[in-house]
This record gives C-alpha cells, structure tokens and sequence, in this order.
C-alpha cells in the first residue's frame, strides 16, 4: 500500500510539475531592429521568388527567381549580385525560359521606414538571354521595395519597380515592362 501511495505521490508531482511549465507562445511578426542589420560589414542573402511581372511591347507575362547576395559598404549602402531565373509566357506563342545575371546597387532610406522595417531602392544593370535566341544582352532595372524585419536577422521584402531587357524574346528591338516581388532577405553580421 505505501508503494502504491509513494507511485501516485510522485505521479501527482510529476504531472503539476509538467502543468507549470507549459509556455504559451505566439509567432513572431516583426523585430526593433533600428539600423543593425543594414550596416557597414554585414552581408545580405536571399532573393526574390515571386517576381511577376508583364512586358508592354510583347503582351507577355512574366515570373522569376532572382536569388542575390550584397555586402554593406557602407550604412545602408549595399551592392551586390543577383542571377535572373524566368519563364514567360506569350500569347499565341512558346513559352520561353529566361536566364540572367546582374550586379546591384540597394540604399536603404534613412526616414520614412520604422524601427522594424526600412524602404529600399535597388538598381541593377546586366546580361540576359531567352531560350529561343542566341544572342545575350543588356538588361536594366529599377525597383522600389520596403523591408520588413520578422526577426533581427530576416526581413520579409515587397518590390515594385520597371524592367527593360534587350533580349527580348518577342520582338528584335527590346521589351519593357513594370514588376512586383515578394521574397526575403537574410542579414549575417560581418566582421566589428
């Protein structure tokens, strides 16, 4: 009988112990940051992997992966590169693949953002080519976009910004067009 008491003894203090150490939590939604992440030293990985996009000229419709990464050399001031994975669609026609490189240039505004998220303008010119041509060409870019911080490292990013590509995959003279993205960014502290 006292062995059975001392069992459920133990078991009614193991089970109170459990029951007070529950921890209710929510997710995390954003970070105060302030100007941590975007300093001079640190570096910036990630990408874009929603970018859509519509081109004037051909009528087309476009969706990319632009995964990049950018050293801070300066506060706020980083520069970088980003490769362009595409396919476009056009009416009538082949869907066509689109491949390119590009180098960035990303300023992060001092005003206008909070401590938990920051406006951005990037601009970027490079290479680009189409899976029905041979030749690879000039492509140019212009985006505005703003950084939200969910943590003190990772920031959940929107873009809005216009196109041009010479490389056009419809007509010889060049395609325009205006684009929205979505994607993230990882910032790694550099070296203090």
């Amino acid at each position: 009988m006292r062995k059975l008491a001392l069992l459920l003894f133990v078991t009614g203090g193991i089970c109170l112990e459990a029951n007070a150490q529950k921890i209710e939590t929510t997710p995390q939604m954003s970070s105060d940051v302030g100007t941590e992440p975007i300093r001079q030293g640190n570096w910036m990985v990630g990408g874009s992997i929603g970018n859509l996009g519509y081109s004037f000229e051909g009528k087309s419709f476009n969706a990319a992966l632009q995964p990049r990464a950018g050293y801070f050399v300066s506060d706020g001031l980083a520069i970088g590169a980003q490769a362009n994975l595409g396919l476009a669609t056009v009416k009538d026609e082949k869907d066509v693949w689109t491949y390119g490189i590009a180098p960035f240039v990303r300023y992060y505004f001092p005003r206008g953002g909070s401590s938990t998220g920051r406006f951005f303008g990037q601009g970027d010119i490079g290479i680009s080519g189409s899976s029905i041509g041979k030749n690879v060409a000039l492509a140019v870019g212009a985006n505005v976009g703003y950084a939200h911080f969910i943590t003190r490292t990772v920031a959940l990013e929107a873009t809005f910004g216009y196109n041009y590509s010479k490389a056009n995959i419809n007509t010889g003279s060049g395609a325009s067009g205006l684009g929205v993205g979505v994607g993230f960014q990882i910032y790694l502290p550099g070296r203090r």
